[in-house]
């Protein structure tokens, strides 16, 4: 939701706007830069640490700061680019690796996880957007699903709140996930490509399936889990998607807004069009790796900016019960893709 001071700065001319713009950008972006310095030195995910950096500066976002319209800004466009930029890391080839049952069984796992948080969502007094968001997050790829399926929800007052919970909560229960699963891998006497199903079929971000994956002996693991987990990336678009559609067909959106909304949001029509291109090949290898490497950067700029607009203090009203669920959520998607490779054999 837009402030009055994000209003002001839309109607100033171009180059006015962006020096507006810049100290909201600039501050996110040296969290951003501050908590991946902390993540390389100490090991901690640096998607946790841009949030809780920009938590402690929630004074920033305040009405009549010169970073509140820059901070706004950026926590939704700088945010939009980054999913977008994630399309270059998909093609058609790496569904041709895995082989069909293992890709049926990462799908299934998607949507039969979204589909539990909106049943269980009704045990803990949440309401269906919470339900997609906190679903959406963990079947797919955690803190980048969450930001990309907020895009698209109906904004209500507790929106920005919701955001910062689930992503908070996605990459701790991903950190725990990254040095429990491996054991749990080993105590089911997986095999190497199994290992890197369970792996990259269960964890919620890249980062720590990749850790997890090349924690195991041999690079056969990390490899799989890897390719895993980015066609469970691929699942992003057509989700989102298919989120805005049913919203957008079923008038959801909430009294009042005047508008729908968008068929194909623009970010997700990026994310189609790199992935499009990479499966033909169009996009080299480099760039693809220089797309993954500034994706990374954006989403972290962006959860930066999504920090400092939240406070702490209405994050904490969400309370218990919506933790259990972000935990029951990732159990279910563990438990069934561990059952799922049991029948596959």
């Amino acid at each position: 939701m837009s402030s009055p001071v994000t209003g002001l700065v839309a109607r100033l001319p171009a180059p006015d706007r962006l020096r507006a713009l810049f100290p909201g950008f600039a501050v996110s972006a040296l969290v951003a830069a501050t908590a991946q310095f902390l993540s390389d030195h100490y090991g901690a995910p640096a998607m946790l640490l841009a949030l809780l950096l920009g938590l402690a500066l929630n004074f920033l976002a305040e009405d009549g700061t010169r970073t509140a319209a820059g901070i706004s800004v950026t926590a939704r466009s700088v945010l939009r680019l980054g999913v977008a930029l994630l399309g270059a890391r998909i093609s058609v080839d790496m569904l041709a690796e895995l082989g069909g049952p293992a890709i049926a069984l990462v799908v299934a796992g998607v949507v039969l996880t979204i589909g539990f948080a909106l049943l269980a969502t009704r045990f803990v007094g949440r309401g269906w957007r919470f339900a997609l968001l906190t679903g959406g997050s963990v079947a797919i790829c955690g803190a980048s699903a969450a930001m990309a399926i907020a895009a698209v929800l109906p904004k209500h007052e507790k929106s920005e709140r919701d955001l910062v919970f689930t992503v908070l909560s996605v990459t701790v229960l991903s950190t725990v996930a990254m040095v429990v699963y491996p054991m749990l891998a080993n105590l089911f006497a997986f095999d190497a490509r199994d290992s890197g199903v369970f792996l990259g079929g269960t964890i919620h971000d890249v980062a720590q399936v990749v850790g997890a994956g090349f924690s195991i002996i041999g690079p056969e693991t990390g490899e799989t889990a890897t390719l895993v987990k980015l066609i469970r990336v691929s699942m992003l678009a057509p989700v989102v998607l298919c989120f805005s559609l049913t919203i957008r067909q079923m008038g959801l959106s909430g009294p009042g807004t005047g508008k729908r909304p968008p068929l194909l949001p623009g970010f997700v029509l990026g994310f189609l069009v790199l992935a499009a291109l990479n499966s033909l090949g169009v996009i080299p290898q480099f760039l693809a790796d220089w797309a993954g490497a500034l994706s990374r950067w954006a989403l972290l700029i962006a959860i930066a900016a999504v920090g400092i607009k939240t406070s702490l203090a209405k994050m904490l009203e969400v309370g218990p019960a919506a933790v259990g669920l972000l935990v029951a959520e990732t159990v279910f998607l563990g438990v069934f893709v561990v059952t799922g490779l049991h029948f596959l054999g």
